[in-house]
């Protein structure tokens, strides 16, 4: 299994002005952008960390999910969400030959912890021998910044200002996710119930 990310966050999505006030930096001299790629490297930094912690997708972007077969031949869990829209279904033969599977086979299940691929007949194709599956999709809260559940976007601040003041890596206790950071983001952790893994 493989997760690709095919469009990361845009710069301008990032509220770099917004987490300067956060952390209260002077503002009105003539290099008020000197430190902005550092900023955004903090907020790019938190926003991975609080996504592979809670596997929730926070700004909107396209996903490619490759597997080798189905968990389940009637659905199949996804690996994020929440997820937005299934854009396309490929079966990869052997060789490398990719075939599009039909869209009215399938439907998207949402579910804000585990959204699932559903057939809408017996089963999901077969897929091909040594071949595998490409799921293609879309996932995420919001488009912009200003779309995201308010506890969301202020954990991501709160660990980026993290970041931001310990710029050197501190290994053991120091290196771990703050208190309050988990806090916020505690009623987004996925829930895994008796090893149903693909279910």
């Amino acid at each position: 299994m493989m997760l690709v990310e095919q469009t990361p966050v845009p710069a301008a999505a990032l509220p770099v002005a917004q987490f300067k006030d956060h952390l209260r930096l002077g503002s009105g001299f003539a290099d008020d952008g000197v430190q902005d790629g550092l900023l955004e490297a903090q907020l790019r930094a938190a926003l991975a960390a609080i996504e592979a912690r809670t596997g929730k997708v926070l700004l909107s972007r396209a996903f490619t999910w490759t597997l080798s077969g189905w968990r389940d031949f009637g659905r199949q869990a996804l690996p994020v969400a929440p997820v937005t829209q299934i854009t396309e279904v490929r079966l990869v033969d052997r060789q490398g030959v990719a075939s599009v599977i039909d869209a009215d086979r399938y439907v998207l299940e949402r579910d804000g912890q585990r959204p699932r691929l559903v057939s809408t007949g017996l089963s999901l194709p077969l897929v091909p021998v040594s071949g595998s599956v490409e799921i293609h999709f879309v996932a995420g809260y919001a488009d912009a910044w200003g779309g995201l559940p308010a506890d969301l976007g202020q954990a991501v601040f709160l660990l980026a200002a993290h970041y931001y003041e310990r710029r050197v890596a501190e290994p053991g206790p120091a290196a771990r996710m703050p208190f309050d950071v988990s806090i916020l983001i505690y009623r987004y952790r996925t829930v895994r119930l008796f090893g149903e893994g693909g279910r």
